[in-house]
């Protein structure tokens, strides 16, 4: 799908539609007495949390506010007079969440709906869908859950909150198109937040880390492409040395990425474009600026040198709360952070700690990767199902980039299946516009499952007895790209 300019007539003609819906959605919050929002449990979810719950305080409309993993959606039954959902819904059957004609049902999601707009629900509760991907519009990178809910919280006045959208989209990575840059409708919520300074942006190189992390670490940690410095700190300090780039200041402190002038980020750039250059096969090598430079992110009202003013390490931050079934710390970690601050530091340090556990057993051989034709994969045991994503990612640059990194582990449902998680290689994203959100979504239907996600991070639910089945499809499947 094409980035759509936001003055075309395809792109005004989507937003007023959705609009009018927020108007006639916030109609319904002003009458209502009781709310209970639900919504999903990673960074994209928990912001969206945080955005409805500050308009219903500021309401003073009383609320309860439960986190929850997509499959669990369908056993939901409310008795509060809206059920207000946020990054989740669409892609679920509501049609037993509510009873009677009294109530609500709002939902603000931006993954494909399996609804047509105009559906209505059996018991003749009001039915208000919010969703980009049912008026042209592409939801994995147009707008996140929490950029939904921050246009809902907009139609109340409260622009305020506009760098929380933000902070939302980074964390559902929703800035791998368009040359790294937010576009569409994220695009406008930019708007929102620079107008008040609230958030502040700027081509620059995109290693993650910029604010608290040294370059020499930001670079080892580089993954989409395996370089000799790739997992290996002590030779990304000499890759450093050579270029002539301090990796200390004159007060012997580490440097960071925002700490270089703009002449050494030149010098890094076009050292690690050569490099990359030479390194991929000739297909990808249009697309390796890609993978190095684009927008940053921050809140300008943040200390310099915190995890609190990048918005990517802002969005980690509360990930680490959501991985670790902390949602409500992880609220607290955008709405009130100060109250927190000791509870989130030994959080985050845990999660660190975990992963860090977790990457030694691949690494000292007690895991390992099977590759397929087309795909690798592992079966990750005993690894925190919410976790194993990120383990993922991590993996592909110590393997074969140029393949899917596929995991799955068991869930903690009552119902036997296993949580898959993909990731990938921006590069292989950018080369044909292949989206494997979508082909995982095709594959876990033929197994009786569901899944879905962006273009190079996605997952699905997958009975126990079909897991095999379906890495042999995904693998048939990407074969054919």
């Amino acid at each position: 799908m094409n980035i759509l300019s936001n003055d075309s007539t395809e792109y005004i003609n989507a937003t007023s539609q959705m609009n009018m819906l927020f108007k006639k959605a916030k109609d319904k919050l002003l009458d209502a007495e009781n709310v209970t929002v639900y919504t999903h449990t990673d960074c994209d979810g928990i912001t969206a949390g945080s955005i409805l719950t500050t308009v219903l305080d500021r309401l003073e409309i009383d609320y309860d506010i439960e986190f929850r993993e997509i499959n669990t959606v369908e056993s939901i039954r409310c008795d509060s007079e809206i059920a207000l959902f946020s990054d989740l819904g669409s892609g679920q059957d509501i049609s037993n969440v509510v009873s009677n004609s009294n109530q609500t049902v709002i939902i603000l999601d931006h993954h494909p709906s399996i609804r047509k707009v105009g559906y209505q629900l059996d018991c003749g509760a009001t039915l208000i869908e919010i969703n980009p991907c049912n008026y042209g519009l592409d939801g994995s990178y147009t707008v996140s859950g929490g950029g939904l809910s921050y246009l809902f919280a907009r139609e109340f006045g409260y622009n305020d909150l506009s760098w929380m959208g933000i902070l939302s989209a980074i964390g559902d990575v929703q800035n791998t198109r368009n040359n790294g840059k937010l576009c569409e409708v994220n695009r406008e919520i930019l708007s929102d937040a620079a107008s008040i300074g609230a958030v502040d942006y700027d081509n620059d190189l995109i290693l993650y880390g910029r604010q608290t992390r040294p370059l020499f670490v930001a670079l080892s940690y580089f993954n989409d492409v395996k370089l000799p410095f790739t997992g290996d700190k002590n030779e990304a300090i000499y890759f450093l040395n050579d270029l002539g780039i301090p990796v200390q200041d004159d007060f012997g402190c580490n440097r960071n990425l925002c700490d270089l002038t703009f002449d050494e980020k030149g010098v890094l750039f076009r050292k690690l474009t050569s490099m990359l250059s030479r390194t991929v096969p000739s297909k990808y090598t249009v697309h390796v600026p890609k993978l190095l430079m684009g927008e940053y992110y921050e809140f300008p009202n943040e200390p310099f040198h915190t995890t609190f003013r990048d918005a990517s390490e802002y969005s980690s931050a509360v990930n680490a709360c959501g991985r670790n079934k902390k949602y409500h710390l992880g609220m607290m970690a955008i709405k009130d952070r100060i109250s927190v601050m000791g509870e989130l530091d030994d959080v985050t340090k845990a999660h660190k700690r975990y992963i860090a556990q977790t990457m030694g057993s691949f690494n000292s051989g007690a895991r390992d990767v099977e590759i397929l034709d087309n795909i690798q994969f592992f079966d990750g045991g005993d690894i925190r199902a919410n976790v194993v994503g990120t383990i993922c990612g991590m993996l592909i640059g110590q393997y074969d980039w140029q393949k899917p990194m596929v995991a799955y582990t068991h869930t903690d449902d009552e119902n036997p299946s296993y949580k898959v998680s993909l990731r990938c290689s921006k590069l292989l994203s950018y080369v044909d516009n292949t989206h494997y959100g979508n082909i995982v979504s095709k594959v876990a239907q033929k197994c009786g499952g569901s899944g879905g996600g962006h273009s190079v991070a996605c997952g699905a639910y997958i009975p126990e007895d079909n897991i095999e089945k379906f890495i042999s499809l995904l693998n048939d499947t990407v074969k054919v790209i």
